[in-house]
C-alpha cells in the first residue's frame, strides 16, 4: 500500500515540475504575463514530495518560498475491480505555501499560485501512467494567516483523488 502512495506522489511532483506548458512554472509564468503582476516562481526544488508541518520546516534550513508539498493524504482499497491488489483511491495534496514580512498581497498571491496549481491539474487529466487516472476534479482549502516564514505565512491545499488499479 504505501508503494502507491509514494507512486501517486511521485507522479503528481513530476507533472509540476515539467518543463513543459503543462507543468507549474508555465502556469504561473502565464499568469504572471496576464496580470501583469510580480510573483516568484516555485522552482523544482521547491517542489517537495513529503507532508511537512510548517512548524518543522520552519526550522530546518534553505527553506525557500514560496514552496510547494505533495503528498498522498489517503488510500482506500475499495476493490473496485476484483482480484487487483489495489483497486480504489488516493487522496492527493498540493499544499501551497507562501511567506512574506507583510499581510498586504499574500491572500491575492496565494489565490494565484492556487490557480496555477488547478492549470496544472485541468491539463493532466486522464491517464497518468502507473496505474493511475485523475478524472478533473479538486477542491481547495485556504487556511488563516499566521506568524511564521519571512514574518506572515498562509497555506492552501489543493485536493483531488486518483483513481488507483495496480495489479
Amino acid at each position: 500500500m504505501a508503494q502507491v502512495a509514494g507512486v501517486a506522489t511521485k507522479t503528481v511532483v513530476n507533472r509540476l515540475t515539467a518543463p513543459t506548458a503543462a507543468g507549474l512554472q508555465a502556469s504561473i509564468g502565464s499568469i504572471v504575463i496576464r496580470e501583469s503582476i510580480e510573483l516568484p516562481q516555485i522552482g523544482q526544488s521547491q517542489i517537495i514530495g513529503q507532508k511537512v508541518a510548517f512548524e518543522i520546516a520552519e526550522k530546518s534550513p534553505g527553506v525557500k518560498y514560496p514552496v510547494a508539498y505533495v503528498y498522498c493524504e489517503k488510500l482506500t482499497n475499495s476493490l473496485t475491480e476484483k482480484f487487483r491488489r489495489f483497486s480504489g483511491k488516493a487522496l492527493m495534496v498540493v499544499e501551497i505555501r507562501i511567506s512574506q514580512d507583510r499581510m498586504e498581497e499574500l491572500e491575492r498571491k496565494l489565490q494565484f499560485y492556487v490557480e496555477a496549481v488547478m492549470n496544472v491539474l485541468e491539463q493532466n487529466r486522464g491517464d497518468l501512467g502507473s496505474g493511475l487516472f485523475f478524472g478533473g476534479e479538486y477542491q481547495v482549502e485556504f487556511g488563516p494567516v499566521k506568524h511564521g516564514g519571512k514574518n506572515f505565512i498562509q497555506i492552501a491545499r489543493v485536493l483531488f483523488e486518483l483513481d488507483v488499479s495496480v495489479s
